[in-house]
């Protein structure tokens, strides 16, 4: 039987935000299967993760509700006992609630028929739910109310309630790039680096790249380098945490110059290296390291 130390069943009213909760456990690393039915449960349990999905502690969600095949509320009741009992399983139960009145509106806005009642009153079909879902509301160990929960606060909650550490820190990339090569598609935020005075106009470090301790030590000693990637360091440093108290999955940083070989790329690693300090885990690209240079490209040499 399986060796995962955390195994959570979803369930409860249509519309009280399953989808949501299901949805927001995947991003912070569990595994999540949907509307599986209970016949099934045991050959999940017992089959390996697949390659990749990590390890035999990842822990694995499992939505069930009136939608499922073979549901029925006290066998699955009776279908956790044993696998407590007689396999030692810590599982436990998530029961999603929610207001009748709301749950009307909630339908009435999106124009979805209840599954339970598809061709009355949405009222009946959420009478039917609340009494066929007793037994496993009565049984859950975990019960939200999502009355007056947005979705994006429910998500929140969720992430605060059942995160692992570090597995709910959005994955933070930092890109170099050349701004006369174009703007990264996927850049969340970007800095331009044109500002700081240009290697490629030194005949001697024009064939170098910003990972060159020689042009390094050109692009810093520009008087205004200090102060700017201290406050881009400080900027970085407070929006992350925000970034991951919101739930946002991804954040690429991108640091430009003109042509993505010196400035942008010396800045980028700079800034790994110290997000990588501060306890962050940075991945580094540099789009245009490889391009080779050309004037044509750089403008006119700045006059000092």
């Amino acid at each position: 039987m399986s060796d995962r130390k955390d195994i959570l069943l979803v369930t409860g009213m249509s519309g009280a935000g399953k989808s949501t909760v299901l949805k927001t456990l995947e991003d912070i690393g569990w595994e999540v299967v949907d509307n599986l039915p209970l016949t099934l449960l045991n050959r999940l349990l017992e089959s390996p993760l697949t390659e990749g999905a990590g390890d035999a502690g990842q822990p694995l969600a499992i939505g069930i509700g009136s939608r499922t095949r073979d549901f029925a509320p006290e066998r699955i009741v009776e279908r956790i006992r044993v696998l407590r009992d007689e396999h030692g399983l810590d599982i436990g139960m998530l029961f999603l609630d929610c207001a009748g009145g709301e749950l009307e509106r909630r339908y009435s806005e999106t124009r979805r028929r209840h599954p339970l009642a598809p061709d009355r009153p949405a009222s009946d079909g959420i009478a039917r739910e609340r009494e066929l879902l007793a037994p496993l509301r009565e049984w859950s160990n975990r019960l939200i109310d999502t009355t007056n929960l947005s979705s994006h606060a429910l998500a929140q909650q969720i992430r605060e309630t059942f995160a692992r550490s570090g597995t709910d820190a959005p994955v933070l990339s930092i890109l170099s790039f050349g701004f006369a090569r174009g703007l990264p598609r996927n850049a969340d935020l970007v800095f331009d680096m044109r500002f700081l005075r240009n290697p490629h106009w030194v005949p001697a470090l024009r064939p170098g790249t910003g990972l060159d301790a020689d042009v390094a030590a050109y692009v810093a000693a520009d008087p205004a380098y200090p102060e700017a990637v201290d406050r881009i360091h400080g900027l970085l440093r407070l929006l992350l945490p925000r970034y991951r108290a919101e739930g946002k999955s991804y954040v690429t940083v991108a640091i430009g110059c003109t042509g993505g070989r010196h400035r942008s790329v010396h800045v980028a690693a700079t800034l790994a290296s110290r997000l990588r300090a501060d306890g962050f885990s940075p991945t580094i690209a540099h789009r245009d390291l490889g391009a080779a240079p050309q004037d044509s490209l750089e403008g006119p040499p700045a006059t000092a």
